[in-house]
């Protein structure tokens, strides 16, 4: 039996052993392929596609049960083993092309498939699709999910599930590390300055390729638990939780290194400190990266999503830029990326993506060189740049359990009785703009619940849009308790 909820907006998650059995990872493989040679308009046996996995202890056997799918289907695969998301999404840019041709059909991929569970606890997996460069998400993991339905149908019978796989010769995984690293370094250019770096890979997928790229720059690399290990025996892979970077904090202060860098598991997702220990969150990267983009691509778009900071807008626009506010998830900011034709776009969780000198994806090592790139024309401090960002309060990202069923309902009852009194925003969620600030109030697309921030120019402010918020859920949500979160400032 497949459980539905496991189809969210960006990929596939459940827990590994309860909810994506063999025949379920198996049903995706086949069922993909399908939907591939249809939206392609190629026959199945032509097709070939890349996947890899995380570090995570269930990924060997569904990665297995996944190329059996497809197989099965009668399409190829290129079999890139452990290894992050990132490097899957290099393959489908960089395979076929030059150096990077396999045998058969110029080496040309058509879709990919990463299994991974990204930042959720260890015990969780999924599956991140790509229909050629392009991420599958939204109504294309319904249609996945209908055609899966139909593959799994044949599992539901008594019997050994080894006996109801097809059994088909594995391929050999393809080592692309090296060539990754290579083709990524040459697309940088370091100034003068050389910086002391410490990594921490958190144990997920990224760490031997972030080493692999960064040991051929100009900088010094401090390696902190960058094996792959799917127990994750140090930290929590999820550098948006501070409590994940005490570590890493504290070798930067042992090493007196400039700033340090951390992953999430499946590495699409980078935590950047400074040399005192601050957090540096994705908006705040982003305008570091928006000033130098602006500088050369005057009226360049760049885009954030609906939990940013105020201060990025305002930012890209007094830079020269257009700044655009749009939904939050990877799948969905990459596509308006493509579709405007934006040079940089980011998330507050870390997820940044460049199509300036790069592909357009999100990839931390490559995030994490671009800003040692950056900082080494610099003469000042990483810590000055923080430093002299405006100044505002937030709150961090807060949650209110909601049952999935009830979300937008809620949200909609908060646009109809927000948008009387302040302006609003709802290209995703409802974004209130306050007179000294903003408060935001939008259905998380991966758990059930709905997902707050807030940010203003004061602490009393702040205080006081938090209170305004939380009366309304007691008046006007009565059915969610609000008893496990604190809405107070912090």
């Amino acid at each position: 039996m497949m459980k539905e909820a496991i189809f969210r907006e960006y990929d596939i998650r459940g827990i590994a052993e309860r909810e994506l059995s063999s025949p379920v990872a198996f049903s995706i493989g086949a069922a993909f392929i399908e939907l591939l040679s249809e939206r392609s308009g190629r026959p199945c046996h032509t097709l070939r596609v890349v996947i890899g996995r995380d570090a995570r202890l269930s990924g060997p056997r569904l990665i297995a049960s996944l190329e059996a799918g497809i197989h099965a289907s009668g399409a190829q695969t290129v079999h890139l083993g452990l290894a992050p998301t990132p490097l899957v999404y290099f393959a489908l840019c960089e395979l076929g092309q030059g150096p990077l041709s396999l045998e058969g059909d110029e080496g040309e991929c058509h879709g990919g498939v990463v299994v991974t569970g990204s930042h959720n606890p260890p015990e969780w997996n999924g599956f991140k699709l790509c229909v050629g460069r392009e991420a599958l998400y939204g109504e294309g993991l319904q249609e996945l999910k209908r055609r899966a339905r139909g593959y799994l149908a044949r599992f539901e019978r008594p019997a050994p599930v080894t006996t109801l796989l097809p059994r088909v010769e594995l391929s050999q995984p393809v080592d692309l590390t090296d060539r990754y690293a290579e083709t990524l370094a040459n697309k940088l250019q370091f100034g003068a300055r050389r910086l002391k770096v410490v990594v921490d890979g958190g144990n997920g997928a990224l760490g031997p390729c972030a080493l692999a790229l960064l040991e051929r720059l100009p900088v010094d690399v401090i390696p902190l638990y960058c094996e792959p290990d799917g127990a994750f025996p140090n930290h929590h892979p999820d550098p948006t939780v501070e409590a994940n970077l005490v570590s890493l904090k504290q070798v930067v202060q042992e090493e007196s290194a400039d700033l340090g860098v951390a992953f999430d598991g499946d590495g699409d997702r980078v935590g950047v400190i400074d040399s005192l220990g601050r957090v540096i969150w994705g908006d705040q990267l982003m305008i570091f990266f928006a000033r130098e983009l602006l500088a050369r691509r005057p009226g360049a778009r760049v885009i954030g999503e609906v939990k940013c900071s105020q201060s990025l807008y305002d930012e890209v626009e007094r830079a020269g830029g257009v700044p655009e506010m749009w939904r939050v998830g990877h799948s969905l900011i990459k596509a308006r990326m493509k579709e405007t034709g934006a040079p940089l776009a980011g998330e507050m969780s870390g997820h940044i993506f460049f199509a300036d000198r790069f592909y357009g994806h999100d990839d931390a090592a490559y995030v994490a060189a671009r800003l040692l790139e950056l900082l080494s024309y610099s003469d000042e401090p990483l810590s000055a740049w923080l430093d002299a960002l405006p100044k505002s309060f937030t709150t961090p990202e807060l949650r209110v359990d909601c049952p999935d069923e009830l979300k937008e309902q809620v949200v909609s009852r908060a646009e109809a009785h927000f948008s009387r009194r302040y302006p609003v925003n709802s290209v995703d969620g409802v974004r209130v703009q306050f007179p000294s600030g903003w408060g935001l109030i939008r259905a998380s697309n991966t758990q059930p619940s709905l997902v707050l921030r807030f940010e203003a120019s004061s602490a009393e402010a702040l205080s006081a849009q938090v209170h305004e918020l939380e009366r309304w859920f007691h008046q006007e949500a009565p059915e969610l308790s609000l008893e496990k979160l604190s809405l107070e400032t912090l």
